[in-house]
């Protein structure tokens, strides 16, 4: 456990804290989360309750109501599972900027210690940076997000060449289920005024109230929580993992898992996953080494990269030959530019491309072949990469359920080279990969998809 942990700031433990508070910003759920656990133990050693604490505001960049539903539809099995722990469970909704903003530090100054998810991208990574010297107690990072701790990962890789045989090497000492522990001491409710009441039903009205852009609506594929992590998961396993090798970028099959949206909002573990799918496998002989390469090489790469960058956002992180590469082709004539509004909206010349604009919007998710060419016409189409860039994370942040994430922001500047080799020259693109439509057209069938996608509008 402790090589998954990081105290994040000198403060003591405070000797007379009435609980142990566990602050869930990430890996949002009662099962298989090493930072819970590892609170757990510490309420454990120390005599002490736990107390859960979530908080949702308003904002955060791009707040809509795609991303608030989706999280809001979590929050009433997490406070099931976390009192069936027997830890107490708090949640609060920050509705507008005027509403306070301080509870995590009035909840922090009666805690005996915090813990909280070690994550290296978007808010909960600007929260373990500035947090830690403002709340004048023991603050520990709990990595839950990978099953290899990015700890064990001590320098920046540069490929899956390079990560995987470690991966490899230290796989067998993680990729196991982790221990069971059981709080000692039951939750005893205290005053929480300010703690928000979440049910199914009254979430379409929370959303409302809230000072948030409400021009995104939810998805219409995916609802947020653990039961439907698990159904999506059920439904891989029994329907789509003996194909994924087969038809994994075939987009109109639906061979893929679409657990992205919930690895991401932490509603499901990577390492549940992946012991699922190894135990499914064993016993239906089936060969899931495809699927295990994305879910733990790759992803992990990703959580690597996003570790070491100076920020994930830019191409300050790009290697040389990728600089060097977009300044010489910098001038180079655009046969076709969008606007950020006119790519928002899937108004170009190109119907895949199009198609796919249309299955963010409304799904908040691009199947992960075709979102490789979204990505890539964007740069073909902009008047230059940071144009480019700009429209990739603006439309993630705003529309995807998978946005904000190390896989997300590793997968657009791969869009620029990262983690991958120069090709042969063209203009534009000079040696980054390059993608066509008719290369889409022979390897998949682009008009199944787009059919299917269109019957959605």
């Amino acid at each position: 456990m402790q090589d998954r942990v990081r105290a994040l700031n000198q403060a003591p433990i405070r000797e007379n804290g009435q609980y142990v508070l566990y602050w869930t910003q990430m890996n949002r759920r009662a099962e298989c989360n090493f930072a819970l656990d590892y609170a757990v133990r510490f309420a454990n050693d120390h005599d002490l309750p736990l107390l859960v604490y979530e908080g949702l505001t308003c904002t955060y960049r791009q707040a809509n109501d795609r991303i608030h539903t989706f999280m809001l539809q979590a929050v009433p099995e997490t406070a099931r599972r976390m009192q069936c722990l027997g830890a107490g469970y708090a949640f609060y909704l920050r509705r507008k900027p005027s509403d306070p903003n301080d509870i995590l530090y009035r909840l922090a100054d009666q805690a005996a210690a915090v813990v909280t998810d070690d994550y290296p991208t978007f808010i909960a990574a600007q929260h373990n940076s500035s947090v830690p010297a403002k709340i004048g107690v023991a603050f520990y990072a709990v990595d839950s997000s990978c099953i290899v701790p990015m700890n064990r990962i001590e320098k920046r890789q540069y490929g899956a060449y390079t990560i995987r045989p470690r991966i490899h090497r230290l796989l067998p000492e993680y990729l196991k289920p982790p221990p069971e522990v059981k709080l000692k001491h039951r939750w005893k409710p205290l005053p929480m005024p300010w703690h928000t009441e979440v049910t199914a039903k009254n979430i379409p009205e929370l959303v409302a109230s809230c000072a948030i852009d409400h021009r995104v609506p939810p998805s219409m594929a995916f609802q947020g929580g653990r039961v439907e992590a698990e159904k999506h998961l059920e439904h891989f396993l029994e329907h789509s993992l003996r194909r994924y090798a087969r038809d994994r970028n075939e987009p109109s099959r639906h061979a893929t898992s679409n657990l992205s949206p919930y690895l991401h909002f932490g509603h499901i573990s990577s390492l549940e996953i992946a012991l699922a799918v190894k135990e499914h496998a064993h016993r239906h002989h089936l060969i899931a080494d495809e699927f295990l390469e994305e879910l733990i090489v790759r992803r992990e790469l990703a959580f690597n990269f996003a570790r070491f960058a100076t920020n994930v956002e830019s191409f300050d992180d790009l290697p040389d030959w990728c600089k060097l590469n977009m300044k010489k082709h910098a001038a180079d004539k655009r046969e076709v530019t969008y606007s950020l509004a006119r790519f928002e909206a899937a108004e170009t010349h190109d119907p895949l491309w199009n198609a796919t604009q249309k299955e963010l919007l409304l799904r908040g998710k691009i199947h992960g072949y075709y979102r490789m060419y979204w990505g890539k016409k964007i740069i073909e189409w902009s008047p230059t990469c940071e144009d480019a860039l700009h429209t990739m994370i603006h439309l993630h942040d705003r529309y995807a359920l998978d946005g904000r994430d190390p896989n997300t922001y590793t997968n657009i500047l791969w869009c620029f080279g990262l983690h991958d080799r120069p090709w042969t020259s063209r203009p534009v693109f000079g040696t980054f990969r390059w993608m066509s439509f008719e290369g889409m057209k022979r390897k998949t069938d682009i008009q199944a998809y787009i059919d299917e996608i269109n019957q959605l509008s």
